[in-house]
């Protein structure tokens, strides 16, 4: 008992120690497991013969990964993947297995031994680039979805490689083979001794049960265990999700990984979704470090030692065969620039599910055993430096690209009409839909092409294009359209092209979002006629709602809250002429901030009078219309 305490102590201290150290020096929290997994093991020897065994069950946190990657991803979204994960996926695996079997053959390699060699190398790293994909923000880039896609495909595609490499075992491996004594432990299965068709109905069964139990039973489960207000009973109901969706798809041959994508893609319109995402997060970020770690601390390096030039040379091979597929593909498929970069970058490292078929082969007597250690050193050592290709990445692809005026050629416009919209985000679509649903027709412009996909999934047309290049504009008929709507994300790039256009079409309508105050000053100063700062009125109306939860009545809260509104925008202007009459140096100085303070006591005197009195000078806003308005009104 004390031994298993004091491991676990070392792993953990392990982490706690390296992995802050390399998110502080910009590294990222994979390499500094990795990094831990070195120091504990290889180097310091603080661990030893357990980590094989360990690495086993820590893989449990790939299959918790993949569960939580399938609650994200929606039967319908995984349907519009189809061309990327079959097309780019298929190729990827495809073309790389090929060419490493070939250079297998090259070097003497029988051709049985070649092909499992490429097929276990053409498969990467889901742990290690989807982790670092959530730290960095990138899955949701066209590179970082692409690579999602083959990733997606290659966990798929170990099934079929698991039922295939048995029928590449050697007879002369075979009849020198020792006979196995195991562990007292004989591996359970439902399909062994089967015929083929029967296995196929067992596994398809199995895959049906799935499906069915996640949408007839799972939301009666986890209603009945909800009811009994116990956190940790939903935990357990969690885990045991998880876990049996896995046994079962061991039980029948299939990836464990692979079960519980299923079990979450079936999942991802259920109410309890988020409530299983926060049970399960924290058990995949522990487990996943901990592979990470014994990763690390299995390198062996006694092998690396005796042969340091193949060693590396193999490594920096497979690594520079792999990204030159990817970057062909990239091409192909045309995801361009620091896209296809990502995309290449990511996924040019062999993979945790190559331990797993390198241990299967040698079970099933297809690899000499002299050649496993150097194939399970290759692929660690791969994995270990792919968190250097992400720094490479942030350091070298990303400043070359930003800024840059290399862009996709924009999208041709066949459309007039007289309201522009730039950018199509969380604010601008919003105006768009309130626009298009009163019949007011628009021209949309981004240049964010994943946005611009989803808009195009819901029904709306939107083009592809940079809205600060005086072309696109003209292009998108800007001499006759009457306004133009300014909701990009980039704030300087929104006071250039407000700028712009005020200069160009001074007829035209400018309205703007703007992030703050001073953003709001520039877009004003810049010639735009009406600027919004983006949390101004939603602020307002959760205040409102606020002051209700405290007991003030509902009509006076409003009251309170347009009472506000009308002092914020006067002061507002005012604050407006102070920012105008200074320079640009200055305008963070001493007396604007004077202004802005004697505005919030302006603000609060008046709050404390509106509170004290019962009429309000806005309540006019609140008087009903007389009779037959409306009828007055249709018939004017």
């Amino acid at each position: 008992m004390t031994g298993y305490l004091l491991n676990a102590f070392i792993y953990l201290c392990a982490a706690v120690i390296a992995v802050p150290l390399a998110k502080r020096l910009g590294l990222g929290s994979v390499l500094g497991y990795l990094i831990a997994g070195v120091v504990i093991g290889p180097v310091a020897g603080l661990v030893g013969s357990e980590t094989i065994e360990l690495q086993h069950f820590a893989e449990f946190g790939v299959v918790m990964m993949l569960f939580l990657v399938g609650l994200e991803l929606e039967p319908s979204a995984l349907w519009s993947m189809r061309n990327r994960l079959l097309g780019l996926g298929g190729l990827q695996v495809g073309v790389t297995a090929a060419l490493f079997a070939a250079a297998g053959l090259a070097f003497g390699l029988a051709w049985q031994v070649a092909l499992t060699i490429g097929l276990l190398l053409s498969l990467s790293s889901t742990a290690i680039v989807l982790q670092t994909f959530s730290e960095r923000g990138l899955g949701g880039t066209p590179g970082g979805r692409s690579a999602f896609s083959v990733l997606l495909f290659q966990d798929i595609a170990v099934i079929p490689m698991l039922a295939f490499i048995p029928l590449l075992a050697l007879p002369e491996l075979s009849s020198g083979a020792a006979p196995e004594h195991g562990d007292g432990h004989a591996q359970m299965s439902l399909v062994d001794g089967l015929s083929g068709w029967a296995r196929a109905l067992v596994v398809l069964g199995a895959i049906a049960f799935v499906v069915g139990c996640g949408h007839f039973l799972s939301r009666p489960l986890f209603r009945f265990v909800a009811s009994s207000g116990l956190r940790e009973a939903f935990t357990a109901a969690s885990l045991m999700l998880v876990i049996g969706v896995a046994a079962l798809m061991t039980l029948v041959g299939l990836s464990p990984a692979l079960g519980t994508f299923l079990a979450g893609v079936v999942l991802a319109n259920s109410e309890f979704r988020h409530e299983l995402e926060a049970n399960i997060e924290p058990f995949k970020g522990l487990l996943l470090g901990l592979f990470f770690i014994t990763v690390g601390a299995g390198v062996d390096f006694s092998v690396l030692a005796g042969n340091p030039g193949l060693i590396v040379g193999l490594t920096l091979g497979v690594m520079v065969v792999k990204a030159a597929v990817l970057f062909g593909l990239a091409m192909l498929f045309k995801v361009r620039r620091s896209d296809g970069w990502l995309f290449t970058l990511s996924l040019a490292q062999a993979g945790e599910f190559g331990f797993v078929l390198l241990s299967f082969s040698l079970q099933n007597h297809v690899l000499p055993p002299e050649l496993a250690p150097i194939l399970a050193l290759v692929v660690g050592l791969s994995m270990f430096l792919t968190p250097l290709l992400f720094i490479a990445y942030d350091k070298l692809v990303t400043p070359r690209y930003v800024g840059s005026n290399e862009q996709r050629e924009a999208d041709a416009i066949e459309e007039r009409h007289p309201v522009i919209i730039a950018g199509i985000g969380r604010f601008g679509q919003i105006v768009n839909r309130l626009l298009k649903a009163n019949d007011v027709p628009t021209v949309v412009l981004d240049r964010d092409v994943g946005q611009l996909e989803n808009m195009a999934k819901v029904g709306f047309k939107s083009y592809y294009g940079d809205v600060t290049r005086p072309e696109l504009m003209h292009t998108a008929g800007a001499e006759q359209a009457q306004l133009l709507v300014v909701a990009i994300d980039e704030q300087e790039a929104a006071v250039h092209l407000v700028h712009a256009m005020r200069q160009e079409y001074p007829q035209m309508t400018i309205l703007a979002r703007a992030f703050d105050r001073n953003h709001c000053y520039s877009l004003r100063h810049a010639g735009a006629d009406y600027v919004v700062i983006e949390t101004h009125h939603s602020a307002l109306a959760l205040g409102a709602e606020a002051l209700k939860a405290q007991g003030i009545h509902p009509f006076r809260a409003q009251q309170l809250k347009a009472s506000f509104d009308e002092v914020e925008m006067r002061g507002h202007e005012d604050m407006y002429a102070t920012w105008r009459e200074e320079s640009d140096g200055e305008r963070a100085s001493t007396s604007y901030h004077e202004r802005y303070m004697q505005l919030h006591e302006v603000l609060n005197d008046i709050m404390r009078r509106e509170r004290g009195d019962r009429h309000t000078r806005s309540e006019r806003g609140w008087t009903p219309p007389p009779k037959g308005y409306t009828d007055k009104i249709s018939e004017d």
